[in-house]
């Protein structure tokens, strides 16, 4: 048996090695791209609004403006990004208000099994309940230390790391939590219902039975 010493470096060479690995078809990127669809919003933080609203086990709308909302507690994750266009950014640091606490403050009652994250413009993102409550799912504030730019979802966007970054919408504005799946606005148009990019599940038609709602 190894020293501890041994043991421990083998560990970090492992996680080190686990960390660059990419999934099947991605590329690894320097930078990052600015990829989304339609005009960036301006923000306005007097009217900025953040809701939590649908199947609440109470049955009420919560609801926090811009500055009770980014006075929530603040966590870091370090977690890779997978553009479903192909490119991978690894190892960004991403800070903001982790998803499990909005399900702490405003608890989906029972029987929900998904949420529909909902953005500016009416644009959204449905999410299977337990992909929203990982404990590395993250409505980001910062990435590397720095506020994000408009471009990139300022105010606020979510992370969802172990899925391709459209499931993680720029510019949100609420969740809705939901006791029977429903596409939102890639997931209508063709992309997969999940989108696991270990899986390489771009496309709605590599679904398996039970994977979404039928089209």
């Amino acid at each position: 048996m190894g020293q501890p010493a041994e043991r421990e470096s083998g560990e970090r060479a492992a996680e080190e090695g686990a960390r660059f690995e990419l999934p099947p078809g991605q590329r690894l990127q320097k930078g990052w791209p600015v990829t989304h669809y339609g005009p960036v919003p301006k923000f306005r933080p007097e009217r900025w609004e953040f809701r939590v609203f649908g199947a609440t086990v109470d049955g009420d709308k919560h609801c926090w403006n811009h500055e009770k909302f980014t006075a929530l507690p603040y966590r870091s994750v370090v977690a890779d990004l997978h553009c479903v266009t192909k490119f991978s950014m690894l190892g960004a640091e991403w800070g903001g208000i982790p998803a499990r606490t909005l399900l702490e403050l405003a608890p989906p009652a029972p029987d929900v099994t998904h949420v529909m994250v909902w953005a500016e413009y009416g644009f959204s993102s449905n999410l299977r309940l337990a992909d929203f409550a990982s404990e590395r799912t993250l409505f980001a504030t910062h990435k590397d230390g720095e506020l994000l730019t408009a471009e990139h979802g300022f105010p606020l966007r979510l992370v969802v790391p172990h899925l391709y970054a459209w499931k993680g919408p720029k510019w949100v504005r609420g969740v809705e939590y939901m006791t029977a799946d429903r596409r939102g606005f890639w997931e209508e148009r063709g992309y997969h219902n999940v989108g696991d990019p270990w899986k390489e599940q771009r496309y709605s038609y590599q679904e398996e039975p039970g994977e979404g709602p039928e089209l």
